[in-house]
């Protein structure tokens, strides 16, 4: 009676899921498809823009006719213009109209421009005039030294040492970026050739000084200190020189009017320490110069200016009080005679030039000819062209009666060159009416090519220097405690071709 029954399943087909797969429709969709379209094409064939009619088959089987070549006609032209294109090619590869071109892609300037006039109203308040100016490695900051080159003792008068930085975009031509407080007029500066923060100074207290711009509270790192070794007179030059034994070491160079020509190297202490050193001597100066304002009484000859040879390292010139510039060596062994030092000192001077008639300011070797022509300028306001195979100048060179400071040769022209000058009689120590003169030799040498007024007041210029780097930025400092950065045009700073050939053969034409 209770027995286990299965019953047979029954199936219903749902008509509602067929249907609407019949109208292809998914089970979430709530509304019929939706037809969508590009709505960048406005048909439904394509077309080129660039073409405005279809291109028929006839068409490109007359265009692919066109562009055939004829190898053959090419080949016998080719052959035909050989010789001539060959001989044109060795023509040009011999020639040498566009010997020392190089393209420049800025802007032409026809005109000198003053793009900053820089000073520190605190020196000018002390009536502190700018004595040196000198580039950092990257050629972007600009230096000055404040002191005081007329006459008076001024060691214990407190100076400044001001930089500016040219490309930072703030910048305040009365508010240096560094200022440095220095206890004795600081008489040059120098900095270092590689690395931009550091500064070398020469004080009148005949003590030098190495400052990093990158310390804030203490910038000085070395010094001389006052010791036997020290300079008796005041520095009125400083170069760094590369130390031969230590390669990231450098060494200092100072000039001095007591004679000496001293070489420094860095101790581990904060101290420099003298390495080697010479004097210019009377007694060693040879015999054949005539030595007019200069008593062989007296031991020492005053040293005012240096500058190295770019061709021959051992070998540089040296500006004296007495009038003379003397090609010296560093390799001569003639001992100086010269007491109270802890090294021996050298006579290095070999041969003297004709003298002005006044006290050398400035020498300045050529960075091109290599038969070492150098400039040297005086206060009889004259400035000469020496080749050092011979005691006579190549050409003096007169502005009227101004004296004349400081002298530089171009970094990038051979034949051009720059002087600092300042107005007055001989006789006086008054120098008035500064200017910064520019002379292009191409253009012939009896006068100054352009003649800048660095300021509205009567102000002698006593130093300048060009930017290696930024080859159209001349600095120029005065008596009125200003620094005046100019951009030159460029007429100065582009070499024409065969400049140094030109520089060459003035220099035989005046020596035959």
């Amino acid at each position: 009676m209770f027995a286990d029954r299965t019953a047979p399943g029954a199936d219903v087909h749902s008509l509602w899921r067929s249907a609407q797969s019949a109208r292809c429709e998914a089970k979430t969709c709530q509304t019929e498809r939706i037809s969508t379209a590009e709505a960048a094409a406005q048909s439904h064939t394509g077309q080129d823009a660039a073409v405005q009619m279809e291109q028929s088959k006839d068409a490109v089987q007359d265009f692919q006719q066109e562009v055939q070549v004829d190898y053959a006609g090419l080949l016998s032209f080719l052959q035909r213009v050989e010789d001539a294109v060959i001989k044109e090619l060795n023509k040009n590869w011999k020639s040498h109209a566009f010997d020392g071109f190089e393209v420049n892609w800025t802007d032409q300037d026809e005109k000198v421009l003053c793009l900053h006039t820089l000073s520190y109203p605190e020196a000018q308040d002390q009536n502190l005039q700018v004595t040196s100016v000198s580039w950092n490695a990257t050629g972007s900051v600009v230096a000055c030294s404040y002191g005081r080159l007329d006459n008076g003792d001024w060691s214990t008068e407190k100076s400044y040492v001001c930089a500016w930085n040219l490309d930072r975009r703030g910048l305040t031509p009365q508010h240096p970026d560094l200022v440095v407080d220095v206890p004795s007029s600081v008489m040059c500066l120098a900095f270092h050739p590689s690395q931009p923060s550091l500064i070398a100074g020469g004080l009148f207290s005949g003590e030098l000084v190495v400052w990093d711009t990158s310390r804030t509270e203490d910038p000085v790192i070395w010094r001389t200190g006052m010791t036997d070794d020290t300079h008796t007179d005041p520095v009125y030059q400083v170069n760094w020189l590369p130390d031969t034994k230590h390669r990231n070491h450098s060494r200092l160079l100072s000039v001095s009017t007591d004679g000496k020509i001293l070489v420094w190297r860095e101790e581990r202490d904060g101290r420099l320490a003298l390495a080697e050193g010479f004097a210019i001597v009377a007694q060693q100066i040879p015999r054949s110069t005539r030595l007019k304002k200069m008593a062989w009484g007296e031991a020492a000859v005053g040293v005012t200016s240096l500058s190295f040879s770019h061709f021959n390292p051992g070998m540089f010139v040296v500006g004296v009080e007495g009038g003379y510039s003397l090609m010296c060596s560093t390799a001569a062994q003639t001992p100086a005679l010269l007491r109270g030092s802890s090294v021996p000192l050298r006579a290095p001077a070999e041969l003297a030039f004709s003298p002005h008639a006044g006290p050398v300011y400035s020498v300045s070797c050529s960075p091109f000819h290599r038969q070492n022509l150098f400039l040297s300028c005086a206060t009889d306001g004259q400035v000469h062209l020496h080749s050092m195979l011979q005691t006579q100048p190549l050409f003096a060179l007169q502005l009227s009666k101004k004296y004349l400071f400081c002298v530089r040769w171009s970094p990038v022209r051979p034949l051009v060159f720059a002087a600092a000058s300042g107005e007055g009689n001989r006789n006086e120590c008054l120098c008035l009416a500064g200017e910064v003169h520019l002379f292009d030799l191409a253009r012939g040498r009896q006068k100054p090519t352009v003649s800048l007024k660095q300021s509205l007041s009567d102000c002698p210029v006593y130093c300048l220097e060009f930017n290696t780097k930024h080859t159209r930025l001349l600095a120029a400092g005065d008596a009125a405690g200003t620094v005046k950065v100019w951009k030159l045009s460029s007429e100065f700073t582009e070499q024409g071709p065969k400049e140094i050939n030109h520089l060459e053969q003035l220099a035989s034409e005046i020596m035959d």
